[in-house]
């Protein structure tokens, strides 16, 4: 199936889970992090809504995805949600699963180096914003 004919939340899902062993590894790997409540206190500033959709602005306006990965990022973040948040608001939510469903998008067309180019993008922006 095509990634553009499945359902942008459904992308959001996948991407979710791709990049959070894109994270996991990030830590245990790279950061030579091994202590369970250590590597979670770590991952959450990775995977936060807030620093996803942060990202996101940043990501567009220095042009670091392409008129192709905007629209897919789009296409998630304006998709119908029905769930309720209690730590952020609809609209960073809503930023993240856009930036999520690009993931998730990449992961299925198998550009897993679009996906690698795209962490270390986001690494730096984390690492320099925290």
């Amino acid at each position: 199936m095509k990634p553009e004919l499945i359902n942008p939340l459904a992308l959001a899902y996948l991407g979710d889970g791709v990049f959070e062993v894109y994270v996991r590894e990030y830590l245990i790997v790279e950061k030579n992090i091994t202590k369970p409540d250590l590597l979670q206190k770590e991952a959450i500033q990775f995977v936060s809504a807030k620093a996803q959709a942060e990202f996101m602005k940043e990501a567009i306006c220095n042009q670091w995805v392409n008129d192709e990965e905007i629209r897919i990022y789009k296409r998630g973040r304006n998709a119908k949600n029905t769930r309720t948040m209690k730590n952020t608001s609809v609209i960073v939510h809503n930023q993240s699963s856009g930036f999520e469903a690009l993931i998730g998008h990449l992961y299925l067309l198998q550009n897993d180096e679009r996906i690698a180019e795209i962490f270390e993008l986001y690494k730096e922006f984390v690492m320099k914003n925290l």
